[in-house]
């Protein structure tokens, strides 16, 4: 028979270890306005589950995109190295 041991103190034992460094949290903070856009489109989107969208829905999802797209290429055209003003570290 074998034995089921846990391995809690293993898994947590590097949990002081494993926060996010500045540059990880930085890098995060560079891609803020992509997420929050994303997060826009997907609410949109969320709204018309559950009913045929209408054309005050299709142009908030239309727009919601446009603001993916917008950010995605500024992030993309970002220098390397380049950070935001006010961040973190």
């Amino acid at each position: 028979m074998d034995h089921i041991v846990t391995v809690q103190d293993a898994v947590t034992a590097f949990a002081d270890f494993m926060e996010p460094t500045a540059a990880e949290l930085d890098a995060v903070e560079q891609e803020l306005p992509l997420i929050l856009a994303e997060v826009d489109l997907l609410n949109a989107q969320i709204v018309t589950l559950d009913r045929v969208p209408n054309e005050l829905d299709k142009r908030r999802i239309r727009r919601a995109h446009n603001r993916v797209l917008a950010a995605r290429r500024d992030l993309a055209n970002r220098p390397a190295g380049v950070s935001l003003p006010g961040g973190a570290a």
